[in-house]
């Protein structure tokens, strides 16, 4: 018998990898990276759920928005640096295995940051994950010479901005910093963070790979996808509970898969991969531009997990709230993908007259919630993103049918 082929690479000089490395797909340890998010997420996403259903939905959007901001960044950062300089040695392995241990570190702290504005073990955990990028960057400026000046920059940026975070937390446990500075502090130490990566590239852009980052974000979408399916089955869980499963029920719960299988489609009608090569000066906003994205995927998650929910038992939130926390993040939702597709594709893939009746008429539709109930209201809301699906689709045919004949012609 042959003998089983043994992969391990215990050190390897880390340099940039090429921008058109042929064959080019996410590897076991950031599949593995992924994972670790689904915990964080699934952790900031039942909060928010909690908040939705106490009647809280603005009070808790906030702290939710903050606390996924620290998710999404961690992810991001990791992303793009492993797309330019992955080596898959044991040292970057066990940096990456640092951040990890950090998103569930963060994960941990989410409850207590929400509900009791306890920042200790989130912030703890945050620091973690940027520390082992912090590593990485320096070990990449260390060994690549024509990249030094970039991972140096990277490596000083993140170092401030954890200062920052730790002054921040520092100033709030002693007294020093009132509540009402705590989310102005939040706000300027974000945009330093999102200042790094623009001001580090200035020294000589990094060699990511546009269809990697691609399949990347395409694979963290769909991670989203499935904490909304898991949201909402924390919902049905709570119904069946109660032992009050009716007709509701059903609806709600088939309308929100159809709702999330109409969002999957419309994703994933632009081959970002191409569009990026051909527009890497767009990279910037696209990238940034998917906290949009990502966020009101989430969002949707814990208003689908309160819409099921209300149909077995009495919740706090009246109809029209448990509507809005459906409708409005799905609005969001198609409104960011309306520019990130616009991005990378160079035009809008979704008409804007036919988006801007969708989006009209999903803030309208929980002003109905009064007397329809909710469960018309997310029917309702699932059939506008189906329309505008269908509405795309059908223009996007007619477009190819046009380019052939002419071809032809």
């Amino acid at each position: 018998m042959p003998a089983p082929i043994i992969s391990v690479r215990i050190r390897l000089r880390m340099s940039s990898r090429p921008i058109d490395e042929p064959h080019r797909v996410s590897s076991q340890l950031e599949l593995l990276f992924d994972l670790t998010f689904v915990v964080a997420v699934a952790a900031a996403v039942a909060q928010f759920a909690h908040a939705v259903a106490e009647g809280h939905a603005l009070g808790g959007l906030v702290p939710f928005l903050q606390v996924f901001f620290a998710i999404w960044w961690a992810w991001m950062n990791f992303t793009w640096f492993a797309s330019s300089y992955d080596t898959d040695d044991v040292l970057y392995r066990v940096l990456t295995m640092t951040q990890m241990a950090g998103v569930l570190v963060l994960a941990a702290g989410v409850p207590a940051a929400v509900e009791d504005g306890d920042l200790a073990i989130i912030t703890v955990g945050y620091l973690v994950m940027r520390a082992g990028l912090i590593a990485q960057w320096v070990r990449a400026a260390l060994e690549d010479p024509e990249g030094r000046r970039t991972g140096l920059r990277y490596a000083l940026g993140i170092g401030l901005a954890q200062v920052g975070w730790l002054l921040r937390l520092a100033l709030a446990d002693s007294g020093v910093l009132p509540g009402s500075a705590l989310l102005p502090l939040f706000l300027v130490l974000a945009a330093l963070e999102l200042a790094v990566p623009r001001w580090a590239e200035r020294a000589r852009p990094t060699t990511w790979h546009p269809h990697h980052i691609a399949e990347r974000y395409g694979l963290f979408t769909i991670i989203l996808l499935g904490e909304s399916v898991l949201a909402a089955s924390r919902g049905v869980e709570g119904a069946l509970a109660a032992g009050e499963v009716g007709w509701r029920f059903v609806v709600i719960a088939g309308a929100g898969l159809i709702l999330l299988f109409t969002l999957w489609w419309l994703y994933f009608l632009v081959e970002a991969g191409q569009g990026l090569s051909d527009r890497r000066h767009r990279s910037y906003w696209w990238g940034y531009g998917h906290f949009g994205v990502f966020a009101a995927l989430a969002a949707l998650g814990a208003g689908l997990e309160v819409a099921v929910e209300q149909s077995g038992h009495h919740v706090a939130a009246s109809p029209q709230a448990i509507g809005y926390a459906v409708a409005i993040p799905a609005a969001g939702y198609l409104a960011s993908l309306w520019a990130v597709h616009a991005l990378a594709a160079g035009a809008p893939v979704v008409r804007a007259p036919a988006l801007l009746l969708c989006l009209a008429a999903l803030l309208l539709l929980p002003l109905t919630a009064a007397w329809a109930g909710v469960a018309a209201v997310v029917v309702l809301v699932a059939l506008a993103c189906v329309g505008l699906l269908a509405a795309t689709l059908w223009s996007v045919s007619r477009a190819v049918v046009t380019e052939r004949a002419a071809v032809r012609s």
